[in-house]
Formats: structure tokens, sequence, C-alpha cells
């Protein structure tokens, strides 16, 4: 276990962040608007497998610790030394796609939200065609109507479609956008809460002039 912890906090502080920033560069508009504490949720459209890389390296190191990324079990558990990697290393909690109606597949989210951790969330439900948000799926409203009060941090992600889109396995070195948006809470009408969701992510894939970290 000591071994594990050590390991993943290698692979953050020695891969995640120095790829992340230098190897690619982030450039950042309203920093202040992510999480300082848990329990929140962190939501972004979804074209590449650095989109998790390029969220996780947006917190600092001690909140990096407790993130977990929501992820297919069916892709991330189908390799037993891939799972062992995504599990231990990536945190990921497995969510089962397509299960039965009596089997709640975030039921490991809503678990580490109620222990104040810290969860990546992609609404579309997997990565979609480059550049375009795919029509979101209603598991976040799901888990938001379990916990009402956690916040959902909305973040638009610009140029990891072409770092390493679907069907690609080496990352191009460009720059990253990230686009913050303010907290969003919980909607009692399910449709308008996907509509407003999905809306604030186009906004915030939109590009903009300006590229300072602390806008």
């Amino acid at each position: 276990m000591v071994l594990q912890h050590i390991i993943r906090a290698s692979f953050l502080l020695c891969i995640v962040r120095p790829v992340m920033w230098l190897w690619f560069g982030l450039r950042i508009r309203h920093r202040h608007y992510l999480p300082t504490q848990g329990p929140a949720i962190i939501v972004a459209n979804h074209n590449s497998h650095m989109d998790v890389f390029a969220l996780l390296a947006l917190l600092p190191f001690k909140l990096q610790l407790i993130t977990h990324p929501a992820a297919a079990a069916d892709y991330f558990l189908k390799n037993k030394w891939f799972a062992w990697f995504a599990l231990h290393i990536l945190n990921i909690i497995p969510v089962v796609r397509g299960g039965d109606h009596l089997t709640n597949p975030l039921a490991g989210c809503e678990k580490a939200l109620r222990n104040n951790q810290i969860l990546i969330l992609f609404p579309e439900g997997s990565r979609g065609e480059a550049g375009k948000l795919a029509p979101l799926k209603s598991g976040l409203w799901y888990l938001s109507q379990s916990l009402p009060r956690v916040p959902i941090i909305p973040i638009g992600l610009k140029g990891t479609e072409k770092i390493m889109a679907k069907g690609h396995y080496f990352p191009l070195p460009l720059f990253i956008d990230v686009n913050i948006g303010k907290a969003m809470y919980f909607n009692q009408n399910k449709e308008q809460f996907k509509e407003q969701l999905s809306e604030q992510l186009l906004i915030l894939q939109q590009p903009n002039d300006s590229h300072y970290s602390d806008n």
C-alpha cells in the first residue's frame, strides 16, 4: 500500500504535472473557479485521453490525491495490468455502462463525494467527435440529485482533440486551452439541467484572445 502511494505521488509530480505544463502548456482562464476542497464535481467536454491529465494538472498536489476520474469499467478494466494502473495510479472510479436498472452505476462516485473527494466526470459518457459536444447523458443529473449541495464546475477544453484524438496513440506538443466556468448546482428539471450544462460547456470551448492564467 505504501509503495502504491509512492508510485502514484511520483506519477502525479514527475509525469502528469511536468508533461502537461512543459511538453504541452496549459493556457488557463478563470483559475479562481477551481475547487479548493472536496466534495466537488469537475465536468468537461471529452475528445481525448489527454483530457483527464489536463484536468488533474490544474489542481494542486494535495487535491490531486483526493481526485477520482469516473471511467468506463468495460474499457479501463479489460486488461489486468491496465486495470491496476487505472485503479491505483489514476485513481479511477469504474462505472459500469449498460447495467441492469437495479444497480446504481454511479454508487462509487456518490460514496467518494460523501467522503469529501473530488470527482472528474465527462457528461457526454465517452470520447466524442473531435471539437464537437455530444448530447449529455443523464448520469450526472442523478448523481447531483443525491448530493444537491455539491458544486459542479464546468470546464471547456480545447486542443486536446488535436494532441491525442480518438484513434491516435502519440501525443503532439500543442497548447491546451482551459476555460473554467462558475459552479453550477442541481436543478430538479433534468432536461433543463442538461441543457444549461451543455450550453455552458459550448460557451467555455469558444476561443478567446486572453490566455493569462489569473484571468
